[in-house]
C-alpha cells in the first residue's frame, strides 16, 4: 500500500512537472487569447491581433480570411487591447500581424517625429520599426483621430477648427480613450499645438458607444473620435479642422513580423491595401454599425467577396 502511494505521488508530480514545461512558466497575457485555428506552433503560421475598437477587428478578419484563403495557416487574437498593450507581443513573437495607422504608429515609436504628409510619415515610419518587423505597403485609407463637438457647439462657439476652439477650452469637458490622454498627438498635442487646455478630461472608449453618448448627453462637449466613425454623420456632429497638422496621416498598413512575412503573405496583404480606400472603410464601419450588427468576421467576408480577395 505504501508503496503504491509513493507511486501515485511520483506520477502526480511527473505531470506536473509535464504540465509547467508545456506552459512555458511564462505570463504572456496574449498566450491564450483570441480564437482561430488551433494546433501545434509552426514555423509558416501566422499570428493575427487587432486592437480593442470595431474598425481595427475586421481588418484583422480581412488580412486573417484573405490569407487563409490562399492556405496559410492563421491564428487570430483580436480585440487585445491599445496599442500599448498589443505593441509588446509583435516584439516578444506571441503576435505576427496586426493592422496599424502610419501616423499615431510612427509617434508610438518616435515621440519627436515631425512628419505629417503620407509618404513622408510612411518613409520615416520604416526606419523607425525595431529590427523584426516591417510595415508592407500602406493603403489610401486613412482614419484620423480627430476633435468632435455637436452641431450646437460649434454654432455657439463659431468653431469651424481647434483654432477656433481653443480660447473655450477651458470651458469645456473632453472625453476619449485613456491613452489618448498622454499619446503625443492627445491631449499634450492639442495644448502644445493650439494652446487649448481642457476643463477636465473623461477617460471613456477608443471611438465606441460611450464617447459617443457622452458626446450626445452633454457630459462631454468635445471628444476624440475617428474620422471614419458613422456616428459622427448618423448624429450631426462636427469635425474640427486641424490647421496646424496635429494629427499626422494616417494610413491602414499591415505591420508584420520579418520572418512571417513570405512571398505569398506580402502579396495577399499588398493586394488588400491596393483596394482599401476611406470610403471603404467608412462603409465597413456602417456594416458593423447598423441594425443588424453583423459580426465582424462576415462584415470582413462581404467586403473580401465583393472585391475578388477571397
Amino acid at each position: 500500500m505504501r508503496r503504491s502511494l509513493i507511486a501515485r505521488t511520483a506520477a502526480l508530480t511527473a505531470i506536473a512537472a509535464l504540465a509547467l514545461t508545456a506552459c512555458g512558466g511564462g505570463g504572456n497575457p496574449l498566450a491564450n487569447s483570441g480564437s482561430g485555428s488551433s494546433g501545434s506552433a509552426s514555423a509558416d503560421k501566422i499570428i493575427v491581433g487587432s486592437a480593442n475598437f470595431t474598425e481595427s477587428q475586421i481588418l484583422g478578419e480581412i488580412y486573417a480570411q484573405a490569407l487563409e484563403a490562399k492556405g496559410v495557416q492563421v491564428e487570430k487574437k483580436l480585440n487585445i487591447g491599445s496599442r500599448e498593450t498589443y505593441f509588446p507581443g509583435l516584439q516578444d513573437g506571441s503576435i505576427d500581424l496586426i493592422p496599424e495607422y502610419t501616423g499615431v504608429l510612427l509617434q508610438y515609436l518616435n515621440k519627436n517625429a515631425t512628419e505629417t504628409a503620407p509618404d513622408a510619415v510612411y518613409t520615416a515610419l520604416q526606419s523607425a520599426l525595431p529590427q523584426n518587423l516591417t510595415v508592407l505597403d500602406k493603403s489610401a485609407a486613412e482614419d484620423k483621430d480627430a476633435v468632435v463637438v455637436t452641431r450646437e457647439t460649434a454654432t455657439r462657439l463659431g468653431a469651424r477648427s481647434i483654432a477656433d476652439l481653443a480660447p473655450n477650452c477651458g470651458q469645456l469637458v473632453f472625453g476619449g480613450p485613456p491613452e489618448f490622454q498622454t499619446r503625443p498627438d492627445g491631449i499634450p498635442g492639442i495644448q502644445k499645438t493650439y494652446n487649448c487646455t481642457f476643463k477636465e478630461y473623461r477617460a471613456l472608449d477608443a471611438g465606441g458607444p460611450l464617447t459617443v453618448s457622452a458626446l450626445k448627453n452633454g457630459d462631454v462637449q468635445a471628444a476624440d473620435l475617428f474620422t471614419t466613425d458613422p456616428s459622427i454623420v448618423a448624429n450631426d456632429f462636427v469635425v474640427l479642422d486641424d490647421p496646424k497638422s496635429n494629427f499626422a496621416a494616417q494610413n491602414v498598413v499591415p505591420l508584420i513580423n520579418k520572418a512571417k512575412a513570405s512571398d505569398t503573405v506580402k502579396q495577399v496583404l499588398n493586394g488588400i491595401s491596393a483596394k482599401l480606400t476611406t470610403a471603404e472603410l467608412t462603409k465597413l464601419n456602417a456594416e458593423a454599425a447598423s441594425d443588424q450588427k453583423p459580426p465582424v468576421a462576415t462584415v470582413a467576408k462581404n467586403w473580401l467577396s465583393q472585391n475578388g480577395l477571397a
